[in-house]
C-alpha cells in the first residue's frame, strides 16, 4: 500500500513539473507582426473561454486602430449579451517586444492614464501571410483566440490552426469555436473538429 502511494505521488510531482515546466517555456510568436497591416476589425472564431467574456454569447469581435501621436493601439472589444444588448470594452495596447511587434500587452484599466501593470499578454503566435486570420496567446498556454477577417474560416484552415496550437502546447480541446452570425451556431472543441 505504501509502494503505491508513494508511486502515486512521485507520479503526480512528474506531472506537476512537466506542467510548471512546459507553463514557464517559453513560447514562439510571429516572427514580424505589420502592426498596420493588423489594424482593423477580427472576428473570433474559436477561444478558451475566459470569465471577463462571461457575458459574451455571440458576435464577439475586436477592433484596433492607431492612436493620434502616440505608440499605443485602441482596443475596442463587442459581443452579443443574453439580454440582446451590444457590450464594448475600450482599452489600449502596446508593444512590448519592437523587434518582432508579435508580443503586446493589452489593459483595460484606465483611471488617469492607461495602467499597464494591470494588462495582459497578447502575444501573436503565428499570423496567415495575407493577414486573414490570427492565432493568439500567451506562455501560461491558458489564453488563446483565434482571430479571422471573416466570422468564419474552411475547416481545412481550422485544422491547420488546430496542429499549430498543438505544436506549441495547447490542449485544443480547451479551444472552442465560437458563435458567430455567418458562422458557427454553437461551441465545439477544435478537437472534435479534426476528426
Amino acid at each position: 500500500m505504501k509502494k503505491t502511494i508513494s508511486i502515486l505521488i512521485f507520479c503526480f510531482a512528474l506531472i506537476t513539473i512537466q506542467n510548471k515546466s512546459l507553463a514557464n517555456e517559453e513560447i514562439p510568436t510571429a516572427p514580424n507582426l505589420d502592426l498596420q497591416k493588423y489594424l482593423g476589425k477580427w472576428y473570433e472564431v474559436a477561444s478558451i473561454p475566459q470569465w471577463f467574456q462571461k457575458d459574451c454569447i455571440a458576435n464577439t469581435t475586436a477592433e484596433y486602430s492607431a492612436v493620434e501621436d502616440s505608440p499605443q493601439i485602441q482596443v475596442l472589444n463587442s459581443c452579443d449579451t443574453s439580454s440582446g444588448d451590444r457590450k464594448t470594452a475600450k482599452g489600449r495596447a502596446k508593444v512590448t517586444d519592437p523587434t518582432t511587434n508579435s508580443k503586446l500587452k493589452v489593459t483595460f484599466v484606465k483611471i488617469i492614464g492607461w495602467i499597464f501593470a494591470f494588462g495582459g499578454n497578447y502575444w501573436v503566435l503565428d499570423i496567415d501571410p495575407e493577414y486573414s486570420y490570427a492565432l493568439i496567446g500567451d506562455p501560461s498556454r491558458k489564453y488563446a483566440w483565434v482571430l479571422s477577417r471573416t466570422p468564419s474560416l474552411p475547416k481545412e484552415t481550422l485544422d491547420k490552426i488546430a496542429d499549430k496550437y498543438k505544436s506549441l502546447g495547447y490542449d485544443t480541446c480547451l479551444l472552442l469555436t465560437s458563435i458567430q452570425s455567418g458562422g458557427f451556431s454553437e461551441r465545439t472543441p477544435l478537437c472534435k473538429l479534426q476528426h
